[in-house]
């Protein structure tokens, strides 16, 4: 069917007058310890930074991050409750006790909220198990529920064996799917993503602080999930908010702890100094009417299902232009999410993303008169 194209106006914020200043200049990015890095923007998912970011790596415990987001998923769908007491198992209390844990009991009872800050700010692999066992009954069941999720998720290079981020040689991920894990986190679950935050947590009269030390050194920082083991080295998954953008860092294998927090912050810093990330258009608004044929309105709305963000060098607003590719002929009825054309946003000649736009409301048939004036005037036009 053929298309019209039309320019976007709607879009009043680019033409700010306090935006027409010289655009910055961005330099190269900053050299990283670290073997795979990547920097994306939590809102349109543009990537700023990336090396290696693709390469398969040891995700040690940064692994919890998808241990917690299961977890996250059966207390929305109400499979387990935060109030609900786990009797802590003999493989949870004494697997791994050469890692990270939360000092839980052999056969004692602990709530499901306090293992999640276990999991979470304690990276506890005993608290992971406990978890893994309350949820589907084993840690390999456990395992399998987070590779749907990962499949779900657009994870294609990662699989999980465990709920803790012990090495195994089928267990693996790469810095680009856990960026996107971090986002769904994020989007998914934002007060439960606020654990993240949190710096300590006591259990069994033992205090521990939280291992991402950014929260400490960064204010911007609110999480995410650091992670260790010798063949894997020091990991840190962070993000960071700051006047409205919201950046996702990831650094795998840096070989000291301080140079992961110090690569993370590199990499935060030049994406929040020399990009900005705003809103072009909200979800479910109307970016223009069309002519609906055959219907029992002669309008349908057209607009996005998502809000759309986009992430460009500073002072390069004035540069952005959105364009509407729309069928020149749609025809009743329509169903609400139908695509009826494209969004396409450039910055100058390069194209930054591209949006179906979709009908905001059904439109069902006409009656028979309407089919029949709209088939006469179909015949001149």
């Amino acid at each position: 069917m053929r298309s019209v194209s039309r320019l976007v106006t709607l879009f009043v914020a680019l033409f700010s007058p306090n935006l027409l200043a010289a655009p910055d200049l961005v330099p190269t990015p900053p050299q990283l310890s670290a073997t795979a890095s990547l920097l994306m923007d939590h809102h349109s998912g543009r990537v700023l930074v990336e090396h290696n970011a693709n390469a398969r790596v040891e995700p040690a415990s940064i692994t919890k991050i998808m241990t917690s987001y299961v977890a996250f998923h059966a207390l929305r769908n109400g499979s387990i409750q935060l109030d609900d007491e786990v009797r802590i198992s003999e493989n949870a209390r004494y697997k791994h006790t050469d890692g990270s844990r939360m000092f839980v009991e052999y056969n004692s009872l602990v709530s499901v909220e306090d293992l999640l800050r276990g999991v979470i700010i304690q990276s506890g692999n005993d608290a992971s198990i406990a978890l893994a066992e309350h949820i589907a009954g084993s840690e390999e069941s456990f395992a399998n529920l987070m590779n749907r999720h990962a499949r779900s998720l657009g994870m294609q290079d990662t699989h999980f064996t465990n709920s803790t981020g012990w090495p195994d040689e089928n267990h693996y991920t790469t810095a680009a799917d856990l960026a996107k894990l971090a986002r769904a986190i994020i989007n998914d679950f934002p007060e439960k993503y606020a654990m993240f935050a949190e710096r300590r947590f006591t259990h069994n009269d033992i205090q521990q602080s939280n291992r991402n030390r950014l929260l400490w050194l960064d204010d911007r920082v609110d999480g995410i999930k650091t992670g260790y083991t010798e063949s894997a080295d020091y990991c840190l998954v962070s993000s960071a908010q700051n006047d409205g953008m919201r950046l996702v860092a990831v650094v795998m294998g840096a070989p000291r702890s301080e140079q992961r927090d110090e690569d993370s912050r590199k990499l935060l810093n030049y994406g929040f100094r020399f990009y900005e990330t705003f809103a072009l258009h909200d979800a479910n608004e109307p970016l223009t009417q069309m002519r609906i044929w055959k219907g029992e309105q002669e309008m349908v709305p057209l607009g996005l299902q998502a809000p759309l963000h986009i992430t460009i060098p500073r002072g390069q607003r004035r540069n952005v232009k959105a364009h509407m590719k729309v069928d020149s002929m749609i025809m009743a009825p329509a169903q609400k999410g139908q695509e009826y054309g494209t969004v396409n946003v450039t910055l100058g000649e390069e194209q930054l993303l591209s949006k179906p736009l979709v009908a905001l409301r059904d439109v069902e048939e006409g009656s028979l008169w309407r089919k029949l004036i709209d088939n006469i005037k179909l015949l001149f036009k």
